[in-house]
């Protein structure tokens, strides 16, 4: 088990198309270790595997309801095959540094996947449990959540982390 570093925006793995997997094997558990230790030091609620340079179709979602518990859901090649209702609420990225906004999800979503031994899956989830999963799959996709934003918005945090990156040489 390991911490890993978080890619962050505009680093090119996040736009790029994971692939699947397809071999459901020791050196998988290990990435899934080590995603889940990643995501709770972080701290974030979801992480998918190329937010740590892993371009496979692989994200982590925590379902704890306590404090300091560590209860995450796994899902191998998820696919979101419905969505309904919609709501907007404020969203932000572990790869996307200081930019919080208000982003439109589907309320209620079905989802498919493979659980960690190949085995599939097939669930509904609702509410804050389905923004997760659906900000998690667009990452899979290459999509980043400031790619809902309207383009004055993309462009104006554009020029923030100009500024934010500059300072940080």
């Amino acid at each position: 088990m390991a911490i890993r570093e978080i890619i962050t925006y505009p680093h090119p793995v996040l736009r790029q198309k994971a692939e699947t997997i397809t071999e459901f094997n020791e050196e998988l558990k290990t990435l899934v270790k080590d995603m889940a230790d990643t995501m709770y030091q972080a701290p974030g609620v979801g992480l998918a595997a190329n937010q740590i340079g892993v371009a496979r179709r692989l994200v982590l979602v925590d379902r704890s309801t306590r404090e300091g518990e560590q209860n995450f859901l796994v899902l191998i090649n998820p696919e979101i095959t419905q969505g309904e209702g919609a709501v907007v609420q404020e969203e932000g990225c572990l790869s996307v540094i200081d930019c919080y906004d208000k982003v439109k999800r589907y309320r209620k979503i079905h989802v498919t996947a493979q659980d960690m031994d190949g085995k599939p899956l097939e669930f509904d989830a609702e509410d804050r449990f389905a923004r997760i999963i659906q900000h998690e799959v667009d990452h899979l996709l290459g999509t980043l959540f400031i790619d809902h934003l309207s383009s004055l918005k993309r462009t104006m945090y554009k020029r923030k982390l100009k500024k934010i990156l500059k300072n940080q040489q």
